[in-house]
């Protein structure tokens, strides 16, 4: 091949069967069938990213429709037909731009030509690329035409941008979505490019290229191509970093480390790195995004991960916001670090459900400490409720005769508590000693309005009635009051609540 007729991969490449299309499976299907069942429609809309394969797939379906002998799915590389429908010489192939022949005089213009019949093919096909393009008025010039075409008349639009097309031109099409391209997928095209290049290239460098074409086999072919420029005959995974300014592997998962980590140091650190070296940091942010996204599938399927998926999923949506941020802001060094901070930041937080959740586990365990009897020095009395639910009181206030005859009525007692707090009961008891040892025998109250309160001074029997409360009692009173014994005093059962 001489240097005057050069031709880039791309177009070198480009599918001439649809045996040759990567990546489109569910199309070759469809109008494959349509075409051994004889369903072909007057119109189609090719709807995807850009180098899926929607102007290449229209050359091929207008090769098949046109083939002498057809029309078929494969069509011989030797047809004289498909040959010039591939190279764009056929007569009644029409390739338009939709971009530069979107007036609505271009549009009439075309809807006269579509009543004469085809020169030397089966059909007269028109292919309209980029067809959003087309004006309000185009669109409405073409609508009779389109929903009611001369029987040799076909056409297929192309399109990045299927919401500008109006609703009108859609439901009188059948609309095929062509999806970006798995990047395993450009690997294995790039590999097979290059083995029939003679070109010798590092796996991690198609994987770096195939990352930079975010499913676009037109954009691969491009890069591996401007590669071949630089390198030579051998490519590496450094120099495909080294020209586009991406970050290693190596370098996103530290990066992703220290947000993970909260270390500011760290970021800065690297992020010093990433302007020295002129790295580009909109795509850094997209690799550690999808670094942060393998992360997030990995936590999924483990329980046992430090992080949960619901700390990640908010790091991923800092990081999705500062993706604007970093594209079109003034310093993108400043927004990046930025943006990165704020994922720090979403990390470390929590949703309202976890503390809820959180809450919901505390509780119950501080009531259950509360609600535990501790051990108490034994006692005098033999038979002491152990249920701490009814807390022994059922058993001061049983009318039962039974406890009538064990509790006479000037016996019925609680505790009278105040403010003062003691380690132990045992002190608590001695402390009652000491005080009521020197109290007077007699309780009158010194205020006329309010009842005597009936009491008993005398330190035995405070100290057994003391110990022959119940020991849940006694614990809540220690517990919650903080009480200290220093009477005991007849209660009216008739004025409880």
């Amino acid at each position: 091949m001489s240097k005057d007729s050069y031709q880039v991969i791309a177009r070198r490449w480009r599918p001439k069967q649809f045996s040759e299309l990567v990546g489109q499976d569910h199309v070759v299907r469809t109008l494959g069938n349509a075409i051994n069942l004889g369903r072909i429609a007057h119109a189609y809309l090719f709807v995807g990213p850009r180098g899926t394969g929607k102007t290449s797939s229209a050359r091929l379906f207008a090769k098949s429709l046109n083939w002498e002998n057809g029309p078929s799915l494969e069509v011989p590389e030797d047809s004289e037909i498909g040959q010039s429908i591939m190279d764009g010489r056929c007569l009644d192939v029409i390739e338009i731009d939709g971009a530069s022949n979107n007036s609505v005089e271009q549009v009439r213009d075309l809807r006269d030509e579509c009543q004469y019949a085809p020169s030397q093919c089966r059909y007269k096909i028109y292919v309209i690329d980029e067809v959003h393009m087309l004006s309000q008025q185009a669109f409405n010039a073409l609508l009779k035409t389109l929903e009611e075409p001369p029987p040799h008349v076909k056409f297929v639009f192309a399109t990045t941008e299927s919401h500008k097309v109006l609703p009108t031109i859609v439901s009188r099409c059948q609309r095929f979505e062509f999806r970006s391209i798995p990047a395993p997928l450009i690997v294995g095209k790039l590999a097979e490019i290059c083995e029939v290049e003679n070109i010798e290239v590092e796996e991690n460098a198609l994987h770096a290229i195939a990352r930079m074409a975010m499913g676009g086999m037109r954009d691969a072919q491009s890069i591996l191509d401007q590669m071949i420029s630089f390198c030579g005959k051998s490519i590496k995974q450094a120099d495909v970093l080294e020209v586009y300014g991406l970050a290693s592997s190596e370098q996103i998962s530290n990066l992703q480390t220290a947000v993970l980590s909260g270390d500011y140091d760290l970021i800065l650190k690297i992020t010093d790195e990433f302007s020295q070296n002129g790295l580009d940091f909109y795509r850094a942010l997209l690799d550690l995004s999808e670094h942060f996204r393998s992360r997030l599938v990995h936590s999924l399927n483990s329980s046992d991960q430090p992080v949960s998926p619901e700390q990640i999923a908010r790091i991923l949506d800092e990081l999705r916001e500062g993706e604007t941020l970093v594209r079109s802001g003034l310093s993108e060094k400043a927004n990046f670090e930025v943006t990165l901070f704020r994922a720090v930041e979403a990390g470390r937080t929590r949703s309202i459900d976890q503390v809820i959740r959180k809450i919901s586990q505390i509780i119950p365990q501080e009531s259950k400490k509360k609600t535990k009897l501790t051990s108490l020095p034994p006692t005098s009395s033999p038979n002491l409720p152990n249920d701490p639910k009814n807390l022994g009181l059922e058993t001061l206030f049983d009318e039962s005769p039974k406890n009538k005859a064990e509790f006479k009525e000037e016996e019925l007692v609680v505790p009278v508590v105040s403010n003062q707090k003691t380690s132990t009961a045992s002190a608590q008891i001695e402390g009652l000693e000491e005080i009521l040892g020197n109290a007077p025998n007699s309780t009158e109250p010194t205020n006329e309005d309010s009842q005597p309160p009936l009491q008993t001074t005398n330190p035995e029997k405070i100290r057994s009635r003391i110990e022959s409360l119940p020991a849940a009692v006694r614990k809540v009173v220690d517990d919650k009051f903080h009480g200290e014994y220093f009477a005991i005093e007849r209660i009216d059962q008739s004025k409880l609540i």
